[in-house]
């Protein structure tokens, strides 16, 4: 498709608006599960937090341990009614997400989109479920976006996700199971679909399998000497299933930390089993490149997904 239509179709949604994105209300936490997390009796982890900078800003942190897995809401400031949730990476060591909203969720939020950041669980803390235990968040987290609809003024069928990085794996994950049962229910939100309208896998690792397999993530999620035969169960791009929410792929093809044979090896199973997908691959631009520039501008991957997710439902195109 010709770029300068896609810029287009992003203006119209209102995602490449000119204006500064705004900050929406206070930040507002929620707790993904009423009690101990599925398969943590017994377990005593508590959040805990680290610079990634030594001379960063405060909220500039990760998480090496989660206890109390959340998502922090950017409201809408004017909602449109679509909403999406927001996977970030760290390799499944740990969270790379702060206290309060990110630049993206906020330009979200100033678009009439409302966003929730994800705050998951990690394997390496001992949790029954194991690689699962980050899914059963996400799904977790997309029940309770549908529940709190008319709390949060938006439309459930309205509800993308994007992932980033190792966050690119989970909400592939989150799109591949969404009809697994992960947990046993425990409240009426349980009762809600699982699968997002789209999803927007960025920089993703996808594959646990070498060569292609990012090192730490495959490490952190599955143990040091996984089998081949669970390593091909983790691996994205052989298990797409016929249910996989249409799909937007980007990655920098000079990206050295996770290989953009990663989304090639997506989009080429995506493609096999007739799932509606876009890809971009930008020349330059490593790992992890800013997606909220200077000028308070989205990056044109962001672009590009609103638009990719406007085709299917997800904002109104003008």
């Amino acid at each position: 498709m010709d770029r300068r239509a896609l810029l287009a179709s992003g203006l119209a949604i209102g995602i490449a608006g000119t204006a500064r994105a705004q900050a929406s209300a206070a930040p507002e936490r929620v707790a993904l599960w009423p009690g101990t997390p599925p398969g943590g009796e017994g377990l005593a982890v508590r959040d805990e937090t680290v610079l990634r900078s030594p001379k960063g800003s405060p909220d500039d942190i990760a998480w090496p341990h989660v206890g109390t897995p959340a998502m922090t809401v950017a409201r809408a400031t004017r909602p449109s009614g679509a909403a999406v949730l927001l996977i970030p990476g760290g390799g499944y060591t740990r969270v790379a997400v702060g206290r309060g909203p990110s630049n993206v969720a906020r330009n979200f939020a100033a678009q009439g989109i409302t966003a929730f950041e994800l705050l998951y669980r990690l394997p390496h803390d001992g949790w029954r479920a194991g690689p699962a235990a980050p899914v059963q968040d996400a799904q977790r987290a997309m029940r309770l976006i549908r529940a709190g609809a008319g709390k949060w003024e938006l439309d459930p069928a309205r509800v993308a996700a994007i992932g980033f990085s190792a966050g690119g794996h989970l909400v592939g994950q989150l799109g591949a199971r969404a009809d697994s049962a992960t947990y046993a229910a425990i409240d009426a939100a349980d009762r809600l679909p699982v699968r997002p309208l789209a999803i927007g896998m960025f920089f993703p690792v996808v594959s646990m399998l070498p060569p292609v397999a990012h090192g730490q993530s495959r490490r952190e999620l599955l143990g040091p000497d996984p089998g081949d035969e669970l390593a091909r169960a983790w691996s994205l791009e052989h298990n797409v299933p016929a249910t996989m929410p249409p799909t937007f792929l980007c990655h920098a093809a000079d990206d050295k930390t996770v290989r953009a044979a990663n989304s090639l090896a997506m989009f080429a199973a995506l493609q096999a089993a007739g799932i509606p997908s876009e890809l971009m691959i930008g020349e330059k631009g490593g790992h992890g490149p800013p997606l909220i520039g200077p000028d308070g501008k989205p990056h044109i991957w962001l672009e590009l997904f609103a638009a990719f997710a406007a085709r299917h439902g997800w904002q109104a195109a003008g």
